[in-house]
């Protein structure tokens, strides 16, 4: 039994790990699970996260939810081995197939760089970027109207401190986070990034360190790739065109306010 991963390439750390295993030809079959759809149809979401929570739906989902522990995409599945976890599955997937040492450097102090990055990134980067998206996109479509502009400017400014000192503390002058290669930090700071970009967010723009980075990221893992993995959430307002039960906009929406605030 082959190597099962369990992803919406709506979720960043789902991303992450496609790119990942696509860009060092690691052998997989895509469970492609619909995190959206599931939710849609989910009475039990009201108390979850939207982004990665599974909890009924397609196949490949309940599949999922008997993969992984948490109920939660990314899931691996690999012969009777079960794991979840992002970044669990990213270091398990580098040291099973050996991938390049830039990834995840056997130099004590280089993989600490990766450590001390990932560790940061939960806090900062993801603590901001992902709002975007509920902002501008998810809130709108379950509530039926759109969240004041200052709410909007709160998440940018918010992100807009993460990413100075992204840049200032983690990037400096380097090429990469970790110096003149990519690595799991680089990949794992990208695919949160586009979150905004995907809602009409262009935080490149107006920093020339951030978008030169991101050119040599998407360099490095094939530009095809990258916009392969980065299709549906550069398509996210589409999402706007779904019909929701007026009964689950009703249930769901004091619960997606809080979710802000």
């Amino acid at each position: 039994m082959g190597l099962e991963l369990y992803l919406d390439l709506l979720s960043q750390p789902c991303r992450s790990i496609y790119i990942f295993a696509r860009s060092n030809n690691i052998p997989f079959e895509f469970k492609h699970v619909e995190l959206f759809k599931v939710s849609v149809h989910s009475k039990a979401f009201a108390s979850s996260q939207l982004s990665q929570s599974l909890s009924t739906g397609p196949s490949n989902s309940e599949g999922a939810g008997k993969v992984s522990l948490l109920k939660k995409v990314p899931a691996l599945k690999d012969g009777d081995f079960t794991l979840a976890e992002c970044t669990a599955i990213l270091l398990y997937l580098s040291r099973k197939y050996n991938t390049p040492d830039h990834w995840y450097p056997s130099d004590i102090q280089q993989r600490a760089r990766v450590d001390e990055y990932l560790s940061w990134h939960h806090a900062n980067i993801r603590a901001n970027a992902p709002k975007t998206m509920w902002i501008k996109v998810l809130i709108p479509l379950f509530t039926g109207q759109p969240l004041p502009s200052e709410k909007l400017q709160e998440v940018m400014d918010g992100l807009s401190t993460s990413l100075k000192q992204f840049e200032e503390r983690f990037l400096q002058d380097k090429a990469f986070i970790i110096g003149s290669e990519i690595s799991l930090a680089d990949l794992v700071a990208i695919v949160e990034l586009m979150q905004p970009v995907g809602v009409g967010c262009d935080i490149f723009e107006d920093r020339p360190r951030l978008r030169e980075w991101r050119r040599r990221v998407e360099d490095a893992v094939g530009k095809e790739l990258f916009f392969q993995a980065h299709e549906m959430i550069l398509n996210i307002k589409e999402l706007s065109n779904i019909q929701i039960d007026p009964q689950l906009k009703e249930q769901l929406a004091p619960v997606l306010m809080k979710m802000l605030k």
